[in-house]
């Protein structure tokens, strides 16, 4: 059969408005002859009654008592009350459709409560359905372990569920439904000039979201690339294509996508840069041992003869420093900083691409706090002060809103 997986995202599930903008693409692929997976996402963001967040506010959030298995309960309630909702939605429009939870739809996981992965998919009762029905909602984030428990998937938890629903369903497209236009060369409320791009491979559009673009989880992406399974990063409230992501070459698909030199630009912020005198290699791994202990994620790493240096999220900077200092490290920080990411196949071996990116921040006064780099992407940390400026600095300097 023609068979398409539709995954809408919390603000295009949030009110009835955008409910039927999302029934609009769901009745234009029945009416083109697709079965069609409808995998929703949570009602709206924190302060909507069942958004995620909201419903962690309910049990004190950090301060739960709740098990994480029994927190697991609790917060696929979002997803299953969408799934009513959309299924209902489609039964009052006359399409014959059914909806299932993530355990029903045959999404099992591991019991690893709270970031949950994906062991296997069984798509016999969603196949099945397909014999009486057009169109399947499934609840996206969620899934069973082998104990029967319910589990969910963590953050972009149903972008997840989606890819492996496509890619076990050996589905035509996995579509992700946002609200923007596809995949921007920069976000579009920094960058007024930043333009959709049509076609991208999948590793330029799974670097781009690790690098703090959020229109997709770059683990869906991982688990389409692995089938070659096309996705097209599309607007609930428009009804072009959107990006589409496949591979480079796909012969079997006919896409043609060109490599390019920069593919687009992508920040992070709230970050907080931490410098730590060392005086031996022994310090260093002593400090670095320290903060893996006690769970605390590093990022951008450098590592000198007499220091190191690392950023943490500005929510993790006062216990990383406390660690540090009652251990006798003599440690200076840098509050307030922004990652911004120059992302790219075509970087590979290209001389001159840093030149052009230090020379693009220099002409503004713009202090580069420290640099790296690897084949598909080039990293530097700067002022979040500066971000704004920066990102459209280098979106020009590579003529990104070029096609």
């Amino acid at each position: 059969m023609n068979l398409i997986v539709q995954k809408f995202g919390g603000t295009s599930v949030q009110s009835e408005e955008t409910r039927k903008m999302a029934f609009r693409h769901i009745k234009r692929a029945t009416e083109s002859g697709y079965k069609v997976v409808v995998v929703v996402s949570a009602i709206g963001r924190l302060g909507d009654p069942y958004a995620t967040d909201t419903l962690l506010e309910l049990i004190g959030a950090k301060e739960t008592k709740l098990s994480s298995r029994e927190e697991d309960v609790l917060l696929s309630v979002g997803e299953t009350i969408s799934c009513a909702v959309f299924t209902n939605m489609l039964k009052e429009a006359g399409i014959n459709s059914v909806g299932f939870s993530g355990g029903q739809a045959g999404i099992f996981t591991t019991s690893e409560h709270l970031n949950a992965k994906i062991l296997e998919v069984d798509p016999k009762r969603i196949l099945a359905a397909f014999d009486q029905v057009d169109v399947v909602v499934v609840a996206g984030f969620q899934g069973v372990d082998e104990q029967g428990d319910i589990t969910t998937l963590g953050r972009g938890g149903s972008d997840t569920s989606a890819a492996a629903l496509g890619v076990a369903l050996q589905a035509d497209f996995v579509d992700i439904f946002t609200d923007v236009d596809g995949m921007m060369t920069a976000d579009p409320r920094i960058v007024e000039h930043a333009r959709s791009l049509p076609r991208v491979s999948y590793a330029e559009v799974s670097n781009m979201a690790y690098q703090g673009a959020k229109v997709i989880h770059p683990r869906a992406v991982e688990i389409a690339m692995t089938a070659k399974i096309p996705m097209r990063i599309r607007s609930t409230y428009l009804d072009g294509e959107g990006t589409l992501v496949t591979s480079l070459s796909n012969e079997e698909s006919h896409f043609d996508i060109k490599e390019r030199l920069v593919t687009g630009i992508a920040h992070v912020t709230n970050l907080t840069q931490i410098n730590v005198r060392v005086e031996s290699t022994d310090k260093q791994q002593e400090a670095f041992n320290l903060l893996a202990e006690h769970g605390i994620s590093l990022d951008f790493i450098s590592i000198g003869t007499k220091n190191i240096a690392f950023t943490v999220p500005e929510e993790k900077m006062k216990q990383t420093v406390a660690l540090l200092e009652d251990q006798g490290f003599s440690v200076f920080v840098t509050e307030h900083c922004a990652k911004v990411s120059i992302v790219g196949a075509g970087i590979t071996g290209v001389p001159g691409v840093t030149a052009k990116i230090v020379s693009a921040l220099a002409a503004r006064g713009i202090q580069i706090l420290q640099s790296a780099d690897s084949h598909t992407t080039i990293w530097v940390l700067i002022s979040e002060e500066d971000l704004i400026q920066a990102v459209n600095a280098l979106h020009d300097t590579f003529c990104l809103e070029i096609d």
